[in-house]
């Protein structure tokens, strides 16, 4: 019976030790983040971009992970297992932790991109191609270092690679024209996120994002219009923000024919401006015009011209310059009149 107790003491008082690690790891792990890596990033100054910010969302909760994998280590040199069992477990740790720092690699590239990308006004646009690009090179390298330290050979899977990208790249011919006809829209920058384009009738909207094989654009009804990137590279587009995205608003009027020309001009600037002056889609530095057009069948035909500070906000200022135009000619006692067509009847005699 005492040898029953002593041997499971020895077991107990052998495992605790490691089991305290291995719980305790973490916990350090966790405090260690709080205090230092927290405090560290803080401390950053800022440089066109937050590293503070890129740290921590790269980092994450992997500091816990990294105390675990620690503590694992060091929970198994206390049992003093054999040199063939230790020797396994140091090489899982250090794959473990290869693929963690890989992980954190990436984002912390990712997370660099489109921190620069925020910042620097337009000069690197904020595109999932980019960050996809960047973390899927930053994992196959991770990946390669891993099996290069298990031992495996990398050379056959590079020739491999070289060997049968031929065959991969016919293979994959559409999905290799949309990733370099998206790079290309990227890099010329006539594309880029935010901007309102207009391929046709149906398909327009804003553009949301440029992927690896699509280009996202959001319409004005909130749906979602998926273009492939070869499709939009070899389309014409109506970028309506391209240089600058103010639009010019052409509103077409028409007034009866004995009316009073001059008058009819003077008021509709003063109702325009006043659309400019208050409109909060309207710009305000700029003065509305009023051009004559002709002579319609039942009225003189003109053209009020006010300037939007984007695409959509021309349906606001059109909606809002007619209801005060349309009151402000009731007021004046300006006629806009309805179509009216002289029919003249030749009456034909017959010969009886």
């Amino acid at each position: 019976m005492n040898e029953y107790i002593s041997t499971a003491l020895e077991w107990i008082l052998g495992w605790s030790i490691p089991i305290s690690i291995i719980t305790c790891a973490p916990a350090a792990g966790w405090i260690f983040h709080g205090v230092v890596v927290r405090r560290i990033a803080r401390m950053l100054p800022a440089v066109g971009w937050e590293p503070g910010k890129v740290i921590l969302g790269a980092l994450g909760r992997m500091t816990i992970f990294w105390f675990l994998l620690a503590g694992v280590y060091v929970a198994a040199l206390t049992l003093s297992p054999k040199e063939a069992t230790l020797a396994s477990i140091r090489t899982w740790v250090t794959v473990f932790a290869i693929f963690s720092v890989t992980i954190v690699a990436s984002r912390a590239i990712v997370g660099i991109i489109d921190a620069y990308a925020k910042k620097s006004e337009g000069l690197l646009p904020s595109t999932s191609i980019f960050a996809n690009i960047a973390r899927a090179v930053i994992f196959i390298i991770g990946i390669l270092v891993i099996l290069q330290f298990l031992g495996i050979s990398i050379a056959p899977i590079l020739t491999a690679l070289g060997v049968g990208g031929l065959a991969v790249a016919l293979a994959l011919q559409d999905t290799l024209s949309n990733l370099f006809a998206g790079l290309q829209i990227i890099m010329s920058r006539q594309i880029r996120q935010g901007d309102y384009v207009e391929l046709d009738a149906e398909r327009r909207g804003y553009v949301v994002d440029i992927s690896w094989r699509n280009t996202m654009i959001r319409g004005l009804g909130n749906n979602h219009i998926i273009i492939p990137n070869s499709t939009l590279a070899s389309a014409v587009v109506v970028n309506y923000h391209l240089l600058e995205a103010d639009i010019s608003v052409v509103v077409p009027v028409g007034v009866a024919y004995d009316s009073d020309l001059e008058r009819v001009e003077l008021v509709t600037l003063e109702v325009a401006s006043e659309i400019q002056r208050t409109l909060p889609g309207a710009v305000k530095e700029f003065e509305p015009m009023v051009r004559f057009g002709g002579f319609g069948d039942s009225a003189v035909t003109f053209n009020v011209i006010l300037r939007a500070r984007e695409y959509v906000e021309q349906f606001a200022i059109r909606h809002e310059f007619v209801k005060r135009l349309h009151r402000r000619y009731a007021e004046e006692g300006i006629e806009i009149p309805f179509p009216i067509r002289t029919v003249y009847m030749k009456e034909s005699l017959k010969n009886t």
